[in-house]
């Protein structure tokens, strides 16, 4: 509705109004609220992201992603690589460090049922704790889980996370950029016997410095630099606007020991707002009947 009233859908076409982004940004918007209606509500909550829009200083935050976008995908790229050869590195030479803890989801698995005919009888083999008619099995020999010792329930808890390069490279790529210290924080600490040891100094160490300090202090680095180069864009076109005459662009040293300041000269003389209105009635009026300057604005307009 405002594009109709702003723009004039008539007078620029209908691709005018496809192309438009604020009438696409209203499009998605409205799409939002029938996807919040009539599938979930939690797609109501996208429309929070208004406030980003409508404030000039988070939408510096998101152009200084934007902007230089290529540079930090490409920077990016570098640290894929760059990970992806410490994961053949890890994965040919430090295979047993690959040593994660983990948290499994107790097991509470049930007997399945015996009700479908024809069903064989290998799954009670399955189950550990089932005690089996026939055998020679002392069924109360089994040892409940939650007295099993804290040693054994600690080697369970631990898996190897390097038993293929696919699992190496997701294990460096998921651990490696998250923890503060490299990939090194979350491997195996070895001892200072092993044959290796002095090659997993320099691979903890070299995943740190190229990686950690370098590759991803590049990518803040652009983002800090460009949210700076946007700030500093507003600050210069405010000071522009407080100094400097819209109209004739004379600024304000220029009226100092003058008859007229540059106050009344912005609000008298050159008032922004009255050339607009002026150029709002050469639209309305009927181009026959212009005086010589309407005519020469209307001309200067197209």
């Amino acid at each position: 509705m405002s594009f109709v009233g702003n723009c004039g859908t008539f007078t620029r076409g209908y691709k005018a109004m496809i192309m438009d982004v604020e009438f696409l940004y209203h499009l998605l918007y409205l799409l939002i609220c029938a996807l919040g209606l009539f599938v979930h509500e939690f797609f109501y909550s996208l429309l929070l992201f208004d406030l980003v829009y409508r404030e000039e200083t988070l939408l510096n935050v998101i152009k200084s992603v934007t902007r230089n976008g290529r540079s930090i995908i490409l920077t990016a790229v570098l640290a894929l690589i760059l990970v992806y050869l410490f994961s053949i590195v890890g994965y040919l030479f430090f295979k047993d460090d690959f040593i994660l803890e983990v948290d499994k989801l107790p097991n509470e698995t049930l007997l399945p049922d015996r009700t479908e005919a024809g069903e064989s009888m290998t799954g009670e083999f399955l189950y550990s704790d089932v005690c089996k008619a026939g055998s020679s099995d002392n069924c109360s020999s089994i040892i409940p889980s939650d007295q099993v010792p804290a040693e054994e329930l600690e080697e369970e808890n631990k898996e190897h996370t390097c038993e293929t390069l696919l699992m190496c490279i997701v294990t460096v790529l998921s651990h490696g950029l998250r923890s503060g210290g490299g990939v090194g924080d979350v491997l195996r600490k070895p001892s200072k016997e092993e044959p290796l040891f002095a090659a997993r100094v320099i691979y903890d160490l070299l995943f740190f410095f190229m990686v950690i300090i370098i590759v991803l202090n590049l990518i803040f680095g652009v983002i800090i630099d460009t949210f700076a180069d946007l700030r500093s864009e507003k600050q210069k076109k405010e000071e522009i606007l407080k100094t400097t005459c819209f109209i004739c662009g004379l600024e304000r040293d220029k009226f100092d020991n003058k008859t007229v300041t540059f106050e009344e000269h912005i609000k008298e003389e050159h008032n922004m707002w009255h050339y607009l209105c002026f150029i709002v009635l050469v639209k309305v009026k009927d181009s026959t009947e212009y005086t010589g300057p309407e005519s020469y604005v209307a001309e200067m307009i197209k």
